[in-house]
């Protein structure tokens, strides 16, 4: 059996990659994660059965492992031996503590060598979760979902905040993987899963604004200085912050890539005069785009594309995220920070970037900031100067079938504002679209994480317009998927009971037709369409 991996929107034939994966990643790769998965599946056994529950130690270890297998995160063989061999360790130590569960496979598997890790890959991969494909479906949708809200927990616990009813669930929902449990039990697993996305992405909301401050609108420069500079990529807030203040001082600039924009919009890292502005747009454009930068690249999560040789050299990983060649940044000691010196050395011998474009783009429209607003958002509803409003949050990709995004946004009448997060952004973020009495029309609200704020945006309308159903706001939901964060996203949204989801540009491959009818009937899910016919659905409140 060779590889198989549907987790994410461009798996190769809308059947799953079997040779190699779209986003690059190659059969032993693959193979190496899902044995990682299974692995991460016997810690949460043991961890669920330890008398005080799972802890935060196996809490972290847990995200951090599902993190590897995000898609684009971590394409280094060696690195995700050595996860396994972590997870495996904390596993038997916890099962020490407590007899063994001797009907669990996952509980007491004993590999040690690459060569049973691969020949384990071979019967726990997702296919293996269950011979009836409506089950095996759902197991995946539950996956799928942690793997997401691993990301988001693994972040926050980077800044101290932990939730232990999060990491209770890991237990539970990983260990519905390996259970014969029936489809109405797995059906509520996946809303749970999705009440658990909510606070999860409430705990990261906490966790940044805390310690970086509420973002605030801010125009962010999309051109170059005459310094070289440093370019990060990602997610993670605290590398951010670290890299700044280590760059202070040095004749080097810092600029962000994709999903580290929304860098820009919290206090905290405004205030160093260095901090020059975003370079760049989508994850899939990286590859030219950092030839063009001259400088080093600070990969703190995902997403990854295949390395060119023309920038290998200046490219560095650290986290979760990780590729065969390049260095790796270590994480930091307990109490200390990160050691970006060779970063900033590399980056004194480089020219500065080639500016790729001029101008500026507008964001920092958490919840916190539009509330603030929210008396001249009412206003503007009630007077019908504002129409409708549009959430395009999620995440862009390379098929050229996501211009339908770009097509929406240019084709939404002029009393619409459209609601995003996450690099979804990027397909209508440049574009001139002006604003309605002040309020920008395109509110872009910070990462895929932040999504959370447009559910807080919304269930406040609800509030403040005295309205029983979230789904009597005049609202419609347009979102672009891609990996499992995504996945993460889509479950809080229904577990909120946000119905008439819009989603694409296609269904996810691992839905069975009976589950997409399930979340059909439920949920009002539906594929995208034409530009012009979901336009006038959406402005019609279809």
């Amino acid at each position: 059996m060779g590889m198989f991996c549907d987790q994410c929107q461009e798996s190769i034939h809308g059947t799953g990659c079997t040779a190699r994966g779209v986003c690059g990643k190659d059969e032993m790769t693959a193979k190496l994660q899902d044995t990682l998965v299974y692995a991460t599946v016997g810690l949460a056994l043991a961890a669920g059965r330890q008398a005080g529950g799972v802890s935060r130690e196996a809490g972290r270890r847990i995200s951090e492992s599902l993190f590897v297998t995000v898609t684009n995160t971590n394409f280094d063989d060696v690195a995700i031996v050595e996860e396994i061999k972590k997870t495996l360790a904390m596993r038997d130590r916890l099962n020490a503590l407590l007899p063994a569960v001797p009907d669990h496979d996952a509980a007491r598997w004993a590999g040690s060598s690459l060569d049973e890790f691969l020949a384990k890959a071979e019967t726990v991969g997702v296919q293996s979760y269950s011979a009836n494909e409506d089950l095996r479906s759902l197991k995946s949708l539950i996956l799928y979902g942690l793997k997401g809200l691993a990301a988001y927990t693994d972040h926050a616990a980077v800044l101290g905040y932990d939730d232990d009813e999060v990491n209770a669930f890991y237990a539970k929902g990983l260990g519905a993987l390996v259970e014969d449990l029936s489809p109405d039990e797995l059906t509520a697993l996946v809303l749970e899963t999705g009440g658990t996305a909510v606070k999860a992405m409430a705990l990261l909301d906490r966790a940044n604004t805390s310690t970086y401050g509420n973002p605030e609108i801010t125009k962010v420069n999309i051109g170059v200085g005459t310094k070289p500079g440093i370019l990060i990529s990602g997610h993670d807030l605290r590398d951010m912050e670290e890299l700044l203040k280590q760059t202070e001082g040095t004749g080097v600039d810092v600029y962000t890539h994709c999903e580290m924009l929304p860098a820009h919009y919290y206090p905290a890292f405004r205030k160093y005069s260095h901090f020059v502005g975003n370079y760049g747009g989508s994850w899939w454009q990286q590859d030219r785009e950092f030839e063009s930068f001259n400088g080093p690249i600070l990969m703190t999560t995902n997403c990854i594309v295949p390395v060119r040789e023309s920038y290998r050299k200046r490219m560095f990983t650290t986290g979760m995220a990780g590729y065969p060649g390049l260095v790796h940044i270590p994480a930091r000691k307990e109490g200390g920070n990160k050691d970006f010196s060779a970063l900033v050395e590399l980056a004194k011998t480089c020219q500065p970037p080639v500016e790729i474009e001029t101008g500026e783009i507008v964001g920092g429209f958490a919840h916190n900031q539009v509330l603030a607003l929210a008396d001249k958002v009412v206003e503007a509803v009630k007077s019908g100067a504002i129409k409708r409003f549009v959430v395009m949050a999620g995440c862009d990709g390379r098929h050229a079938s996501r211009k339908y995004y770009t097509g929406v946004a240019g084709a939404l009448p002029e009393d619409t504002v459209i609601l995003t997060a996450g690099c979804a952004k990027y397909r209508y973020n440049k574009l001139q679209l002006g604003d309605i009495g002040g309020i920008p029309r395109v509110l872009d609200a910070g990462q895929c994480n932040d999504s959370y704020s447009l559910a807080v945006i919304a269930l406040k309308l609800k509030e403040v317009f005295g309205l029983d159903d979230i789904n009597d706001l005049p609202i419609s939901f347009d979102i672009a998927w891609y990996e499992q964060k995504a996945v993460t996203v889509l479950l809080a949204l229904l577990y909120l009971g946000v119905k008439g989801i819009r989603l694409g540009p296609t269904l996810p491959e691992f839905l069975t037709p009976n589950v997409a009818a399930v979340l059909v009937e439920k949920f009002g899910i539906k594929p995208i369409d034409s530009v012009e016919g979901d336009v006038e659905a959406m402005m019609a409140g279809a």
